[in-house]
């Protein structure tokens, strides 16, 4: 089985998720997002597969993600693009659909 996952090497819940996918035997591609942000179109994709909102996958407790507080899922994507901070991670993406692995186990459901 293919995996993509958008990492944060620094990021505990993102490691442990990459660790169970390896540990599944996951043939795992790593998009560390921070470096090589995905487009707004894919992350978009991505929310709608895993049948989330942009504001599910807001990562709040950034800074940048106070303005947004109010705000709709077109400028919460916009913003991501601006600052990829604020893309909640790990987001792991396999054949069977999309899950934010918050807790990192949810990404299970998909293998």
């Amino acid at each position: 089985m293919k995996a993509t996952i958008y990492h944060n090497p620094r990021c505990s819940k993102s490691r442990e998720a990459l660790a169970i996918l390896q540990e599944a035997g996951a043939e795992v591609e790593i998009v560390e997002y921070l470096k090589t942000p995905p487009s707004r179109a894919k992350l978009a994709e991505l929310y709608a597969r895993a049948g989330i909102s942009p504001r599910a996958g807001l990562r709040i407790a950034e800074d940048g993600a106070k303005p947004l507080k109010s705000a709709d899922g077109d400028t919460i994507l916009d913003a991501m693009m601006v600052d990829p901070l604020l893309i909640e991670r790990p987001l792991v993406e396999t054949e069977k659909g999309v899950r934010l692995g918050r807790p990192p186990e949810k990404v299970r459901e998909i293998l």
